[in-house]
């Protein structure tokens, strides 16, 4: 078996990967590297979810890049031109060569004496296997599973005769034209797909057992545009995102200092949007306080404008049972549906769902400890990247590239080829918690088990806090005593 050699290679050419090869490229230009992806096309979540309306959560002035500025009038954006965006870095900085698509990593196993990765790769369009090495491995393969979505296991959910659908999955040909819609689910997609679907639909219902806090917003940023007409590109760009960002921090840690106050305000927006006669206590409002988990946006009071010319309405209900014709509710209640959208949520896959060795020791994550959310104790030169939960994924992406490549130019200047992480003796039995903590979201708890714990000191922590870990991250590798660089004898 032939087998091909990069310093780096990065796992996933989505948004993350194609930032992380971007910074490799202006940073550490004498690293070759490749970027392997699954799929046939870059863009993981912007290419493979199609499903109508479908946008980013988060203002492009933080999703985007720190080095490519976003200079579309819309800065809460839809899905293509997000897409367009990652294909246009890539293009740019000449990383579509460094792809290989069809390429899935199955297993990585780490020797201690070459100072190396061995990848089992599995192809799309072979049975043969692919094997590779590197110095570094960067996983930028994102959280869930692309392959298979959250089921939550609805009742007698056979018995329904009309078409079933998940988000994740959208069929190409799917016709709403006319249609009775019923989906289920209160997150980000649910409340996408409720306002896009109405203009062909004949009725779409959004399903939710519980309520989810919304913040409304313009789509276009009025500041940036404006902005952008006096400044150059880059610097408008530069001063908007350091504004958004920060505008970020205070909406979470005021929503966390006060929290009925923060209850009051987002109630009351909608209240204000649907008028005095709608259900709001039923259908918004949460019984947890905000950004206990995260909050959904609706720009341009899409959702809203659609529930006030009556052709969306939201049930809040429990589902007994589906039925040939529908969705059967504990009160009694029929919904009517001819599709039903599963927008139930994501299944997070830790890892990417790739095996690890460690010479020749199999690797359980969930006891190990997290080193600044970024590497796990006792797992050399392995770096794998998870975003925000209260603000935009790219804010941390971006931070983590930065010191990806410090690190690596650091190995450089100091001739070693080796890092890892190693937990002191002194903290080894005090107690962990979380990986990620105070936040209940379904789609987290239910993998909470599989990940690296944390501890309540740094660097043994995975804060999710921008600000701090600009700080954290920024730190002198030289005088990390977390960090251990070393040589192999026989590299």
């Amino acid at each position: 078996m032939n087998t091909e050699h990069r310093d780096v290679i990065i796992v996933g050419a989505g948004l993350t990967g194609i930032g992380a090869a971007c910074h490799l490229n202006t940073k550490c230009p004498d690293r070759s590297y490749l970027l392997l992806e699954s799929r046939q096309a870059i863009g993981g979540t912007w290419d493979l979810f199609r499903y109508p309306g479908i946008r980013s959560d988060s203002d492009m002035h933080t999703l985007g890049y720190s080095f490519k500025p976003w200079e579309s009038k819309k800065s809460i954006a839809d899905g293509p031109d997000i897409l367009s965006y990652v294909r246009e870095a890539a293009t740019e900085n000449a990383i579509d060569q460094h792809i290989r698509y069809g390429h899935r990593l199955i297993s990585a196993s780490w020797c201690s004496k070459q100072s190396l990765w061995t990848l089992e790769i599995r192809q799309s369009d072979s049975e043969d296997p692919v094997q590779m090495t590197c110095n570094f491995l960067y996983m930028c393969a994102g959280y869930y599973n692309y392959d298979q979505p959250h089921d939550p296991q609805f009742p007698e959910v056979e018995s329904f005769k009309g078409t079933l659908v998940h988000p994740q999955f959208w069929p190409a040909d799917l016709d709403y034209q006319d249609k009775r819609v019923v989906i289920i689910g209160s997150g980000a997609t649910a409340m996408t797909l409720l306002p896009a679907m109405t203009d062909k639909a004949k009725q779409v219902t959004m399903l939710q057992r519980s309520p989810t806090y919304v913040l409304t917003r313009p789509s276009e940023d009025r500041f940036a545009n404006g902005l952008r007409k006096i400044l150059p590109a880059a610097w408008a760009y530069t001063i908007t995102r350091i504004i958004n960002t920060v505008s970020q921090e205070i909406l979470f840690k005021q929503s966390q200092a006060f929290p009925k106050i923060a209850k009051r305000f987002f109630i009351g927006q909608v209240r204000r949007k649907l008028g005095k006669s709608y259900d709001v206590d039923r259908h918004f409002t949460p019984k947890y306080f905000p950004w206990d988990q995260r909050l959904c946006l609706v720009p341009d009071d899409d959702m809203f404008n659609a529930i006030n010319a009556g052709g969306a309405d939201v049930v809040t209900d429990h589902i007994k049972r589906f039925t040939k014709t529908g969705i059967e509710l504990e009160t009694g209640e029929h919904l009517d549906a001819d599709i039903i959208v599963s927008a139930t949520g994501l299944k997070l896959l830790v890892m990417g769902g790739v095996t690890f060795t460690v010479d020749g020791d199999n690797i359980d994550f969930s006891k190990k400890t997290t080193y600044k959310g970024l590497m796990v104790s006792d797992v050399p030169n392995m770096v794998s990247i998870f975003g925000y939960i209260n603000a935009s994924w790219t804010l941390r992406a971006d931070l983590a590239a930065v010191w990806v490549c410090r690190a690596l130019n650091h190995m450089s200047n100091t001739q070693t080829n080796k890092v890892v992480p190693k937990v002191p003796d002194a903290i080894k039995d005090l107690p962990t918690k979380d990986w990620i903590t105070d936040f209940p979201a379904g789609y987290m708890q239910r993998s909470m088990h599989l990940q690296p714990r944390q501890r309540d000191q740094a660097p043994w922590i995975n804060s999710q806090n921008f600000r701090k870990e600009r700080v954290l991250f920024g730190e002198s590798l030289t005088s990390d005593k977390a960090l251990h660089f070393s040589a192999a004898a026989n590299p």
